[in-house]
């Protein structure tokens, strides 16, 4: 994937030329002056030369790995990149290195005319060896590509995924969506043509389901028809396939788009038919051949696919998600693939404990299972030759075993665009089965430059539709998405995982450190660490390596340090958990340094030094130590994330960061949490008109005309959190913007009088020691846009009333600490959509809200800390019906728990 590291710099060689004309304006020396043109001339020509071979890196990609010419050629084009790379990256620092006074900058600006000759004669140098290179082979030619790209048509070199399964007594895990798709499928004279979509990650067994599908109800159309579309499909050379599929007689060789759609028409006008079009990439295949057929009453077509925008070409319901198997089903597949042999197909026991290694590791992929089952039942069934299959597999060694599951997931990675295609390989530097969270994965993304801005979104906007695309395409799993069903946190698939790790150590993209002692670094660009030894790391790291990710808690600070010595290019340093108290001194002379995390650290000062990472865009050093930040932190004009804040996450022990005067400086600031208020920050933090993202800590009486002057003027704020002191602050002075999506409100009473209708945008709402009676809760209900609410210590009252109709998108909601509360009434059609419901620390609750049987959506219940009488009332059996378990019978999952007594039960 040479063409994503291409594409990045085409983008940064892009940002340097763009400094030209200003630079020329405020050069000091006519030397420097000379010099700086000479090296924007080679610029030029490098950025020229790059965006040729991007195009051509994109059309021979698929050829590198079977023709060693182009391989070694796409290689050395990417060691010429980072070459160029460093370059830039040097010289976009210098050139906006404007620390100290007039002699200083005079010193400078003399001794980097000399850097501007010697970085002009490396662009000159790298030129030289491609030149060298290109005679050793034609430029942007290569033999046989034009034939063979124009002689793709709808034959996929795919490894069909249904040869390992053809037996009826070998499918595992189909049967309700089996049942699903017959449902769709199943021939009826009422209905008209009907599209039904299956779709999943690749070789999770669509083809397999839908083969075995089709085979059961073929013969009851008049015709039927199976292709499989390329990714790289042409209209004309896929109708031509479906035509001979579907039997038809004429001659369709030599015909055009329109002849043969006009052909396939005819032949299936008034007939029953069929059509398979198996493993889609796009929905324009079906928009560009669709008009070939007849609506014919009972015509079916199935679409398999990888991608959720295909899925959605499903008409009606007729949409088929297909998820890895569950733990018992992975079992059966292994041992009738690994066992077959035998009649019974049973594990030995001396075996099972690694089996279920083996089963784990495919995450419940059927075909990793089948691959991997399939080699092992090529071995003696001993556990010494077992044991060296799955080293080779923990050691990612690619095999024949499980050669057919990369060459199906490879597909998917060589299809995705040269941008998507780096966030993809960063996020296989995280560990393995590790949870990556959105935001966080996001800021990475944007920090090393992998996003751009386009069709007038802005970064995150971008950065988000990757991630959702990556999920879209089964790249990456889901593993929780938040009350309004945004994306929260992801985890990639350990097969997936390991393909994408070997294509990043391939294209030096990355590697993962696990201590290791074969383990070179020669090339690479990113390192993750997840090894606690990292003595051979700190001594073969170089300046090639642009980011450093550590996944220990403990690591050795000395070899941390010489590891930042020789890393002077470094872009991204993430230490977010590791047990550190103090920040090398070496961080602050990494010039290019965009993304610092030290969350969940221990943290305790920032030097002033700090000032001079003036690349620096995420400083994230939410629960730490710190309780103040430098002065100097005011001089990063291109920080756009500052997450600081003491202390916990609970709200009784959250505290704010001091910051110092100038953050009005900080235009480029999309987030700012948590910081201690003052009347100073609070003026200041007017001028910040990109804030998305608030949190201010410490808020009194006196800081209410201030703060309400500046939200005022946050026009984007998106997310605001606000934790104030005393009582006697008032919340309708506020003037809270229309955007707000989440608010936390903490140790502010909530008036009845409170402005809530406004706020039509809000998702998500937190009070906290709010001091909210029954009247005050009443004006709450007019938040009908709400997802989440949560009252931690801040219900006062004795009842909480939810009428009908209120709050018709609440999904979660959590009442905690509320010592009065003895009476909850739930009318019908209140809360319509809530799907969890909390009680927590409410003790005076001895009764199940009245009207809960009316919550159909809820699925789980948890009451912690209520009154002993509702834990006995639902414990309690007998001859007569429990009308407590009747009106939750509906629920899927009740628990309770009284910790005092150390009491838990799952009552469903």
């Amino acid at each position: 994937m040479a063409e994503a590291v291409v594409g990045v710099l085409v983008t940064k060689l892009g940002v340097a030329l763009a400094k030209e004309a200003a630079t020329f304006g405020s050069s000091l020396l006519f030397k420097e002056a000379s010099a700086l043109n000479g090296l924007f001339g080679e610029i030029r020509e490098a950025k020229d030369e790059l965006e040729s071979m991007q195009g051509y890196l994109q059309r021979v990609e698929r050829f590198k790995d079977t023709d060693e010419t182009t391989g070694i050629f796409v290689n050395k084009i990417r060691g010429f990149a980072f070459e160029i790379e460093d370059v830039v990256d040097e010289f976009t620092y210098k050139l906006e290195d404007t620390h100290g006074g007039f002699a200083a900058k005079m010193k400078k600006r003399i001794k980097h005319a000399k850097t501007w000759r010697r970085l002009a004669l490396k662009l000159q140098q790298v030129k030289r060896k491609l030149r060298d290179a290109d005679e050793r082979k034609l430029r942007y030619e290569i033999r046989g590509i034009d034939n063979d790209v124009g002689s793709i048509g709808c034959q996929s070199k795919i490894v069909d995924a249904a040869s390992y399964f053809a037996k009826d007594d070998d499918l595992v895990g189909i049967e309700e969506n089996k049942k699903r798709l017959m449902q769709c499928i199943t021939y009826d004279s009422k209905e008209q043509s009907m599209v039904a979509t299956v779709w999943g990650m690749g070789g999770v067994g669509k083809t397999t389901l839908v083969s075995h599908v089709y085979n059961l109800v073929k013969d009851d159309y008049d015709t039927a028809a199976w292709v499989t579309v390329s990714n790289r499909y042409q209209v004309e050379a896929l109708l031509k396939m479906i035509a001979k599929q579907f039997g038809v007689k004429v001659d369709v060789a030599s015909m055009g788009k329109r002849a043969i759609t006009e052909v396939i028409y005819t032949h299936l006008q008034g007939k029953k038919y069929i059509l398979i079009l198996d493993d889609v990439w796009g929905v324009d295949v079906w928009f560009s051949i669709r008009d070939a057929f007849p609506t014919c009453s009972g015509s079916r077509f199935v679409i398999t696919s990888r991608i959720h925008e295909v899925a959605s070409l499903a008409t009606g319901n007729s949409v088929v998600e297909l998820h890895p198997l569950q733990e018992a089903q992975s079992w059966q597949l292994f041992c009738k693939e690994a066992f077959w042999k035998d009649q019974n197909r049973t594990c030995p026991e001396g075996l099972k404990l690694l089996a279920q290694k083996f089963v784990t590791k495919c995450s419940g992929l059927p075909i990793a299972i089948a691959c991997i089952g399939r080699l092992l039942s090529c071995k003696q069934p001993t556990y010494s030759d077992w044991e060296n299959v799955y080293t080779e597999i923990e050691l990612q060694l690619t095999n024949n075993a499980i050669l057919d599951v990369n060459i199906i997931l490879k597909v998917s990675l060589e299809d995705l665009p040269y941008d998507l295609k780096n966030c993809f390989l960063h996020c296989a530097l995280f560990p393995e089965d590790y949870d990556i969270k959105r935001r966080r994965v996001m800021r990475q993304w944007i920090a090393a430059k992998f996003v751009r801005e386009k069709d007038n979104k802005t970064l995150e906007e971008v950065a988000e539709r990757f991630l959702t695309q990556l999920v879209d395409r089964s790249l990456l799993q889901v593993v929780a998405r938040n009350s309004g069903g945004r994306l929260k946190c992801l985890r990639m698939h350990d097969v997936i995982r390991l393909l994408a790790l070997n294509k990043a150590k391939k294209e030096c993209f990355g590697k993962v450190y696990d201590g290791s002692r074969a383990f070179s670094v020669e090339g690479t660009r990113r390192i993750s660490i997840q090894s606690e030894n990292i003595e051979q790391l700190s001594r073969s790291c170089g300046t090639h390596l642009r980011a450093l990710h550590v996944f220990q808690s403990y690591i050795n600070i000395n070899l941390l340090k010489s590891i930042l010595e020789s890393s002077s290019l470094l872009s991204t340093l993430d230490l977010q958990g590791a047990q550190i108290k103090i920040l090398p001194k070496q961080i602050f002379n990494l010039f290019n340094l965009r993304y610092l995390g030290v969350r969940h650290t221990g943290i305790e000062t920032l030097p002033e030094a700090i000032g001079r990472l003036q690349n620096l865009q995420v400083l994230d050093a939410y629960n730490t130590e710190l309780s103040y930040l430098p002065n100097n932190v005011v001089k990063l004009h291109k920080l756009r994330y500052l997450y600081v804040c003491a202390g916990g996450t609970e709200f009784d022990k959250f505290a704010g960061v001091k910051v110092p005067d100038g953050m009005l400086h900080l235009t480029a600031l999309r987030a700012l949490q948590y910081v201690e208020a003052s009347s100073k920050i609070l003026h200041e933090v007017e001028a910040l008109m990109e804030l998305r993202t608030f949190g201010v800590c410490n808020i009194r009486s006196e800081h209410s005309a201030d703060l309400c002057n500046a939200l005022t003027k946050m026009r984007h704020l998106v997310h605001l959190d606000i934790f104030a002191t005393g009582e006697e602050m008032l919340l309708q002075r506020l003037c809270l913007p229309p955007t707000i999506s989440w608010l936390g409100l903490h140790g502010q009473p909530v008036k009845a009088s409170m402005p809530w209708s406004h706020l039509t945008s809000l998702t998500r709402l937190q009070l906290s020691f709010s001091n909210i009676d029954e009247e005050s809760f009443f004006s709450l209900l007019v938040l009908h846009g709400l997802y989440h609410l949560e009252l931690y210590k801040a219900f006062v009252g004795k009842k909480l009333h939810f009428i009908s109709g209120s709050f018709p998108k609440l999904r979660i909601l959590g009442i905690g600490s509320s010592h009065k509360l003895n009476q909850a009434e739930i009318e019908d059609g209140a809360m319509a959509s809530l799907v969890s419901l909390m009680f927590d620390d409410c003790p005076e609750l001895k009764l199940l809200p009245d009207g809960i049987e009316h919550l159909r959506t809820l699925e789980d219940l948890r009451l912690t800390n209520t009154g002993e009488e509702l834990l006995e009332n639902l414990r309690r059996k007998g001859e007569q019906p429990n009308e407590d378990l009747m009106k939750i019978s509906h629920i899927r999952k009740v628990t309770v728990e009284l910790t005092k007594k150390n009491i838990w039960e799952r009552i469903r």
